[in-house]
Protein backbone atom coordinates (compact mmCIF):
# COMPACT_ATOMS: atom_id res chain seq x y z
CA UNK A 1 0.00 0.00 0.00
CA UNK A 2 2.80 2.47 0.87
CA UNK A 3 4.41 1.86 -2.52
CA UNK A 4 1.08 2.51 -4.27
CA UNK A 5 0.66 5.82 -2.38
CA UNK A 6 4.21 6.98 -3.16
CA UNK A 7 3.70 6.22 -6.84
CA UNK A 8 0.26 7.85 -7.16
CA UNK A 9 0.64 10.86 -4.86
CA UNK A 10 3.36 12.15 -7.15
CA UNK A 11 0.78 12.24 -9.96
CA UNK A 12 -0.95 15.11 -8.17
CA UNK A 13 1.80 17.46 -7.14
CA UNK A 14 0.86 20.78 -5.58
CA UNK A 15 1.92 22.65 -8.72
CA UNK A 16 -0.78 20.84 -10.69
CA UNK A 17 -3.40 22.10 -8.25
CA UNK A 18 -2.33 25.72 -8.57
CA UNK A 19 -4.34 28.25 -10.54
CA UNK A 20 -3.29 31.30 -12.51
CA UNK A 21 -5.12 34.41 -11.29
CA UNK A 22 -4.97 38.02 -12.45
CA UNK A 23 -5.67 40.73 -9.89
CA UNK A 24 -6.16 44.48 -10.06
CA UNK A 25 -4.93 46.78 -7.29
CA UNK A 26 -5.79 50.41 -6.69
CA UNK A 27 -5.22 53.05 -4.02
CA UNK A 28 -6.12 56.73 -3.82
CA UNK A 29 -5.52 57.55 -0.15
CA UNK A 30 -2.34 57.99 1.87
CA UNK A 31 0.99 56.85 0.46
CA UNK A 32 -0.43 55.11 -2.59
CA UNK A 33 2.81 53.49 -3.73
CA UNK A 34 3.46 52.14 -0.25
CA UNK A 35 -0.14 50.87 -0.07
CA UNK A 36 0.29 48.93 -3.32
CA UNK A 37 3.65 47.51 -2.19
CA UNK A 38 2.13 46.44 1.15
CA UNK A 39 -0.80 44.78 -0.64
CA UNK A 40 1.54 42.93 -3.02
CA UNK A 41 3.59 41.66 -0.07
CA UNK A 42 0.44 40.52 1.74
CA UNK A 43 -0.83 38.78 -1.40
CA UNK A 44 2.49 36.95 -1.71
CA UNK A 45 2.30 35.90 1.92
CA UNK A 46 -1.41 35.05 2.19
CA UNK A 47 -2.46 33.98 -1.30
CA UNK A 48 0.31 32.57 -3.44
CA UNK A 49 3.32 33.24 -5.59
CA UNK A 50 3.33 36.66 -7.23
CA UNK A 51 4.74 35.92 -10.69
CA UNK A 52 4.30 39.25 -12.47
CA UNK A 53 3.74 42.82 -11.31
CA UNK A 54 2.93 45.69 -13.66
CA UNK A 55 4.29 49.17 -13.39
CA UNK A 56 2.16 51.50 -11.28
CA UNK A 57 -0.20 53.70 -13.31
CA UNK A 58 -1.93 56.90 -12.25
CA UNK A 59 -5.61 57.35 -13.11
CA UNK A 60 -8.55 59.59 -12.33
CA UNK A 61 -11.34 58.15 -10.15
CA UNK A 62 -13.99 56.27 -12.14
CA UNK A 63 -17.62 56.34 -11.11
CA UNK A 64 -17.27 59.07 -8.48
CA UNK A 65 -15.78 62.51 -7.97
CA UNK A 66 -12.63 62.91 -5.89
CA UNK A 67 -9.58 65.12 -5.96
CA UNK A 68 -7.46 62.06 -5.15
CA UNK A 69 -6.07 60.26 -8.20
CA UNK A 70 -5.54 56.51 -8.06
CA UNK A 71 -2.40 54.48 -8.42
CA UNK A 72 -3.17 51.14 -10.11
CA UNK A 73 -1.37 47.90 -10.89
CA UNK A 74 -2.05 44.35 -12.05
CA UNK A 75 -0.61 41.09 -10.75
CA UNK A 76 -0.33 37.52 -11.92
CA UNK A 77 -0.56 35.23 -8.90
CA UNK A 78 -0.30 31.45 -8.73
CA UNK A 79 -2.53 30.15 -5.94
CA UNK A 80 -4.09 26.99 -4.59
CA UNK A 81 -7.09 28.92 -3.26
CA UNK A 82 -10.50 28.37 -4.82
CA UNK A 83 -12.23 31.54 -6.12
CA UNK A 84 -14.38 32.23 -3.04
CA UNK A 85 -11.45 31.51 -0.72
CA UNK A 86 -9.37 33.94 -2.77
CA UNK A 87 -12.06 36.61 -2.54
CA UNK A 88 -12.24 36.21 1.24
CA UNK A 89 -8.46 36.47 1.62
CA UNK A 90 -8.37 39.61 -0.55
CA UNK A 91 -11.12 41.17 1.56
CA UNK A 92 -9.17 40.30 4.73
CA UNK A 93 -6.08 42.02 3.32
CA UNK A 94 -8.15 45.11 2.46
CA UNK A 95 -9.58 45.27 5.99
CA UNK A 96 -6.16 44.71 7.60
CA UNK A 97 -4.84 47.65 5.56
CA UNK A 98 -7.66 49.92 6.76
CA UNK A 99 -10.22 49.55 4.01
CA UNK A 100 -13.74 50.33 5.13
CA UNK A 101 -16.57 48.08 4.02
CA UNK A 102 -17.20 48.02 0.27
CA UNK A 103 -20.56 49.27 -0.86
CA UNK A 104 -22.40 47.87 -3.83
CA UNK A 105 -24.05 51.06 -5.02
CA UNK A 106 -21.40 53.78 -4.80
CA UNK A 107 -17.67 54.23 -5.12
CA UNK A 108 -15.57 56.13 -2.59
CA UNK A 109 -11.94 56.96 -1.88
CA UNK A 110 -10.06 53.94 -0.60
CA UNK A 111 -6.71 53.03 0.86
CA UNK A 112 -6.70 49.78 -1.12
CA UNK A 113 -8.96 48.01 -3.58
CA UNK A 114 -8.21 44.44 -4.64
CA UNK A 115 -10.22 42.81 -7.41
CA UNK A 116 -10.10 39.42 -9.11
CA UNK A 117 -10.02 40.03 -12.86
CA UNK A 118 -9.52 36.50 -14.18
CA UNK A 119 -9.22 33.08 -12.57
CA UNK A 120 -7.87 30.58 -15.09
CA UNK A 121 -10.62 30.26 -17.73
CA UNK A 122 -13.44 30.19 -15.20
CA UNK A 123 -16.71 32.03 -15.61
CA UNK A 124 -18.38 32.65 -12.26
CA UNK A 125 -21.60 34.58 -11.82
CA UNK A 126 -22.87 34.44 -8.26
CA UNK A 127 -24.00 37.36 -6.09
CA UNK A 128 -20.71 37.64 -4.19
CA UNK A 129 -18.33 37.07 -7.11
CA UNK A 130 -18.27 37.64 -10.85
CA UNK A 131 -15.34 36.40 -12.95
CA UNK A 132 -14.23 37.74 -15.36
CA UNK A 133 -14.59 41.05 -13.56
CA UNK A 134 -17.67 42.64 -15.15
CA UNK A 135 -16.20 46.13 -15.64
CA UNK A 136 -12.62 45.36 -16.61
CA UNK A 137 -13.08 45.81 -20.37
CA UNK A 138 -14.37 49.35 -19.78
CA UNK A 139 -11.46 50.49 -17.61
CA UNK A 140 -8.11 51.53 -19.03
CA UNK A 141 -6.68 51.65 -15.50
CA UNK A 142 -7.27 47.87 -15.42
CA UNK A 143 -6.51 46.96 -19.04
CA UNK A 144 -3.23 48.87 -19.43
CA UNK A 145 -1.44 47.21 -16.49
CA UNK A 146 -3.03 43.85 -17.33
CA UNK A 147 -1.81 44.04 -20.94
CA UNK A 148 1.67 44.85 -19.66
CA UNK A 149 1.92 41.61 -17.67
CA UNK A 150 -0.18 39.37 -19.93
CA UNK A 151 -0.28 40.51 -23.57
CA UNK A 152 -0.93 36.88 -24.54
CA UNK A 153 -4.42 36.87 -22.99
CA UNK A 154 -7.20 36.17 -25.48
CA UNK A 155 -8.99 39.40 -24.49
CA UNK A 156 -6.13 41.32 -26.14
CA UNK A 157 -5.92 39.18 -29.28
CA UNK A 158 -9.39 40.21 -30.47
CA UNK A 159 -8.36 43.85 -30.78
Amino acid sequence: MAEYLKKNISLYSKSELMSKVYLSLGSNLGNKEQNLMQAIAAIGYEIGVVRRVSEFYSSKPAGFISENDFLNAALLVITDLEPLQLLKKLQQIEIAMGRTQKTTNEYTDRIIDLDILLYENKNIDIPELKIPHPCMMERDFVLIPLREIAPELSIFKAE
